[in-house]
């Protein structure tokens, strides 16, 4: 189970982390985050499955986080006064733990998160895809939507974006990573280097070895080309048909 703590206090934030391992060692916390800025940037390019969050926040309050972000994830809102109660269970918190923290009321909230996700296993689920990326240019950050991605590259260490228009952007994720967050119905990984979007498809040739080369819009830096891999024609094909 992944978790982000969300906490402008930096020893309050080691505090809960150290006992959360000592607790719940099978919750890892994959993140960080002190303001609802960052916390917002972060949670739109990731997702975790529990959300540890303080109330006051350097730049004002994390109920205005979930105001500006869709979250799935239980949240336990952590807290130095009982007063925000009512509007925590309102956004979307099924607990809340009050400072200095206390171990035995730490160990309910997670007996609640547990609960929850037995519940969320029996419930039917609805799957949902990702709907926009969050690139950066230089000092500014850009949302682009999915529908205005062409196709994905992976270039060295780097994963690439690149847009109908032509633009590119560095995303921060692997191409499995990445994969799995696709709608399967639009996008297509072709080999290990390239994912296509059904849309970015111009022509498709016979290739050597029975394979098929794709011709894409915009086309690839230097010419790079898109190759379907022998191992997945026939998914290709099927791809194609739907």
């Amino acid at each position: 189970m992944t978790a982000i703590i969300i906490e402008d206090e930096a020893l309050a934030a080691r505090e809960l982390e150290s006992i959360l391992k000592k607790l719940a060692p099978e919750i890892e916390i994959v993140a960080r985050q002190d303001s609802v800025r960052g916390s917002v940037q972060w949670l739109k390019e990731n997702q975790v499955d529990l959300i540890f969050s303080d109330v006051h926040l350097g730049d004002g309050r994390s109920f205005d986080i979930f105001g500006q972000v869709e979250i799935k994830a239980p949240v336990i809102f952590i807290t130095a006064y009982d007063e925000y109660a009512l509007q925590a269970f309102k956004s979307q918190g099924i607990d809340y733990i009050l400072k200095p923290f206390d171990e035995e009321e730490i160990l309910r909230a997670l007996e609640k998160v547990r609960n929850w996700f037995a519940k969320e296993k029996k419930a039917p689920r609805t799957v949902r895809f990702q709907e926009r990326f969050l690139v950066q240019i230089g000092t500014k950050i850009k949302s682009v939507p999915v529908a205005e991605v062409a196709y994905f590259m992976a270039d060295g260490k780097y994963l690439m974006l690149y847009t109908h228009e032509g633009g590119g952007y560095i995303l921060d994720q692997t191409m499995a990573a990445l994969e799995e967050r696709l709608d399967p119905q639009i996008f297509f990984r072709i080999n290990r280097k390239f994912i296509v979007g059904f849309s970015a498809i111009k022509e498709m040739i016979r290739y050597s070895n029975n394979r098929i080369k794709i011709g894409l819009s915009p086309l690839p830096p230097e010419n790079i080309e898109a190759i379907v891999s022998a191992d997945r024609i026939r998914e290709f094909r099927d791809w194609l048909n739907r």
